[in-house]
């Protein structure tokens, strides 16, 4: 009678903490390029269990760059897409495609760069006239700072879609492409062993030093549905990106999830990625992101206020 007493008591107490366990809402993401500090953040989080303090569960599926990030959310087999560029997503709304800005996922382009082979008779990204010069995929940061290159140094480049930074280095390597495109941590590694030779930056295109490059996308729907949904996941990737600056801990977890020295995280948080760049509240450099949007063929005009306010609705 004792032991049926003490169970009956216990019982409530163990559906809380079941209903409880039961209250994350799932969540699909699209995320660009696996490994890079910045495409990092909701796996990093995941796995020390931030977003699970805010009831979110994640579900993660990576892809090559923007272009495969953006059809993932249009066709809703993600809900939210991390690590687009910018002026993809804005090229893609004035197209009338259902998307919404969320948040900023990195401002200024200073973590990409060009290489060549260390063999390589190109010095400079003003060399490459006539070569072939890689980026990602249509839409993406990389493809904004190609495409900057051409417009600020007045050459005449071949652009090649090359996807992924592994399949990227294979091909310049065996000499299908003349110059490769990295971001920091992957391939500092071969540059300091002198297998590589890096000749440009992104942020040596001057207006993206202080524009938000990337951003995260949700399809309108999404977000008129479930917007406390992706407000807890916000909050969320907000203390993450904290936790990822100041904990020793998120130093050990992002080495060993992106397969890199642990010594490359100082460097990447000091030289690549200073605090900051990856805060999520505020979209930087608007007007500029509208000029280079008609330069760069993006859009025929620029983006009214109104259609701003549609596109950009940070939870």
């Amino acid at each position: 009678m004792r032991r049926r007493t003490l169970l009956a008591a216990a019982l409530p107490a163990v559906l809380t903490l079941s209903g409880r366990a039961r209250a994350a809402d799932g969540l699909k993401l699209a995320v660009g390029q696996k490994g890079n500090w910045d495409t990092s953040v909701a796996e990093l989080g995941q796995r020390a269990g931030i977003f699970r303090k805010h009831d979110i569960e994640l579900d993660i599926l990576y892809t090559q760059g923007s272009g495969e990030t953006l059809q993932a959310v249009l066709a809703r087999s993600a809900q939210i897409g991390v690590g687009g560029g910018t002026l993809g997503a804005i090229g893609a709304f004035a197209k009338g495609a259902p998307i919404r800005i969320i948040a900023s996922e990195a401002t200024g382009a200073g973590d990409l760069f060009w290489y060549v082979r260390a063999d390589s008779p190109l010095k400079s990204i003003k060399d490459t006239n006539g070569k072939t010069v890689a980026f990602s995929t249509q839409g993406s940061s990389t493809n904004s700072v190609v495409l900057g290159f051409v417009d600020t140094f007045g050459i005449k480049p071949e652009l090649v879609s090359t996807g992924g930074i592994p399949g990227t280095y294979t091909q310049v390597m065996s000499g299908q492409i003349d110059v490769g495109w990295s971001a920091a941590p992957y391939l500092l590694d071969a540059a300091e062993e002198g297998k590589i030779r890096i000749i440009a930056s992104g942020n040596d295109v001057p207006p993206m030093r202080e524009q938000t490059v990337r951003v995260n996308v949700a399809h309108a729907a999404v977000l008129d549905s479930r917007r406390p949904v992706l407000q807890r996941f916000t909050a969320g990737y907000r203390e993450t990106a904290q936790w990822m600056y100041q904990s020793p801990d998120a130093a050990k977890a992002y080495a060993e999830f992106a397969g890199v020295p642990e010594r490359f995280v100082k460097r990447l948080r000091e030289e690549y990625f200073p605090n900051g760049v990856i805060w999520s509240d505020r979209i930087t450099g608007i007007d500029s992101l509208m000029a280079d949007a008609v330069r760069f063929k993006f859009i025929q005009t620029p983006l009214s206020k109104e259609q701003i306010a549609q596109l950009i609705q940070i939870p």
